[in-house]
């Protein structure tokens, strides 16, 4: 027997980053910092490893949560996601993939039913693991990097400043998005929280 109940459906919210200390505060790192935020709210806290994940289980309005914190390093996200997907049978449209973006102003989100890669290793890892790229994700902008700065180096940089002082509320209207991910639909959610254009502030 399942022992999900039947009666409440199951999400998975996977964040993505890089396990280890010295990771811990990288803008890569922020789906990590996304998923601490929400199981802080929930009240729970990742306390076992499963499917090369750290996971954990909590409830929000009657629907099933799963959190994970894939920790094999982000180009090899997939193995995780995709084991946790097929052994808890979930449905890819209850999947929600978060990471980080360099193509985004810092503090933006923008959520999507479905897309390619756009170079970001980890997606790339999940897609050719799931074996299509038709999951929802959110994309958590952490800006590019000024002057002539790799991105690649970029994102493994801290951050700090205001960026630093600003990361918390990020962090709760990106959890806030989330819920209503999970209690209401996927176009409702990203009508209240995708920008209407890149040029258009929040």
């Amino acid at each position: 027997m399942d022992s999900q109940p039947t009666t409440s459906p199951t999400f998975l919210i996977a964040g993505l980053g890089n396990p280890g200390r010295q990771y811990k505060s990288n803008r890569h790192n922020i789906g990590f910092m996304l998923l601490n935020r929400i199981a802080e709210r929930l009240d729970t806290s990742f306390s076992r490893l499963e499917s090369k994940a750290l996971v954990t289980k909590a409830k929000h309005n009657d629907h099933n949560l799963i959190l994970a914190k894939p920790q094999t390093y982000m180009n090899l996200s997939g193995q995780s996601v995709a084991s946790l997907v097929n052994f808890y049978k979930i449905p890819l449209e209850n999947l929600l993939v978060a990471y980080d973006e360099v193509d985004l102003p810092f503090g933006r989100i923008r959520i999507r039913p479905s897309g390619g890669s756009a170079g970001h290793k980890g997606i790339g890892s999940i897609i050719e693991r799931v074996g299509t790229q038709d999951f929802p994700r959110m994309r958590l902008g952490v800006g590019r990097p000024p002057g002539s700065k790799g991105a690649a180096s970029y994102v493994l940089k801290n951050f700090s400043g205001e960026d630093a002082e600003f990361l918390p509320h990020v962090l709760d209207r990106a959890a806030d998005a989330v819920f209503t991910f999970v209690t209401q639909d996927l176009e409702t959610v990203m009508n209240q929280y995708n920008p209407k254009s890149d040029g258009e502030m929040e």
